[in-house]
């Protein structure tokens, strides 16, 4: 179910139109749709198999498994996402929160070594050096604090440095992020923070995640009881004779007129009375 979530959440980003990125029907210079679809086929095995192992052999074996099908980069940052989301589902009983805190604190120096060994398989662009742990190098210290030294720089790093805080914090406070975050995010950070959202969403509707913790749970989705009594809502406002909704400002609609449909007359033309033949034979 958890390699399901992770594929259904690409597809839903890549199948939506926006601004700057890839979608069906609208391909960018030596990246296309097709490519997004072979690499949500191809991270299926690794999520499947991976999501109760270390987050550093997960994404490293997903970024391997794409890199098989596709030539160029197309999800290193939602594998970076979507890894410790997909840990954090299997971890021993809590919060979602709490459990995906332990997942992070948890990332070692093997973590490290895996992620950076993926990063340099990917080859993303717009890849720069650093002084302190840059990708080229091998790590010295656990992958949390890699990701803390490039949170300033680096929308994924400061998932994990803020423990998921844009990713978790769905709906309003997430559109206001990737609308007002400075320096504005590029496409694709806006893409893969998107896709963790929606990960985290199909997994918490099919109650697998529990409570999110910290009061954002009922941001994820509506109750059930909340869902069936929009639902109602809806059927009565199609019955018959239903009160209809008030207008903004308070100004009610106009009473609807009701029509009485009748049947017109047939109608008959002079030129039809013409051609009718004369009474009594031919």
């Amino acid at each position: 179910m958890i390699a399901a979530a992770a594929q259904t959440a690409c597809l839903m980003e890549v199948l939506a139109p926006k601004p700057g990125n890839v979608s069906r029907g609208r391909d960018l210079p030596g990246l296309t749709y097709r490519d997004f679809v072979f690499s949500v086929y191809a991270i299926g095995p690794a999520f499947g198999r991976g999501a109760s192992g270390r987050v550093g052999r997960l994404v490293l074996e997903a970024v391997r498994a794409t890199r098989r099908h596709v030539g160029t980069n197309t999800n290193l940052g939602t594998i970076l996402l979507l890894s410790p989301l997909a840990r954090a589902v299997l971890a021993p009983a809590g919060e979602f929160r709490d459990r995906l805190r332990r997942v992070l604190a948890d990332l070692d120096l093997r973590d490290a070594r895996d992620v950076y060994r993926a990063i340099r398989l990917a080859e993303p662009g717009g890849l720069g050096r650093v002084a302190e742990q840059d990708v080229r190098a091998a790590p010295t210290v656990p992958l949390l604090e890699c990701m803390r030294l490039a949170a300033g720089r680096d929308a994924i790093a400061r998932e994990y440095a803020t423990a998921f805080e844009t990713t978790l914090g769905l709906g309003e406070r997430l559109d206001r992020r990737l609308r007002t975050a400075r320096p504005p995010l590029n496409p694709g950070a806006t893409a893969d923070l998107t896709v963790a959202s929606l990960f985290v969403w199909l997994l918490q509707d099919l109650g697998w995640t529990g409570p999110i913790g910290a009061g954002d749970a009922a941001t994820l989705r509506p109750t059930r009881a909340r869902r069936r009594d929009s639902s109602r809502a809806r059927r009565r406002r199609t019955l018959p004779g239903s009160p209809a909704a008030p207008r903004p400002g308070g100004a009610a609609p106009p009473p609807r007129s009701r029509r009485r449909h009748t049947r017109p007359a047939p109608r008959t033309t002079a030129r039809r009375r013409a051609r009718r033949p004369p009474s009594g034979g031919r």
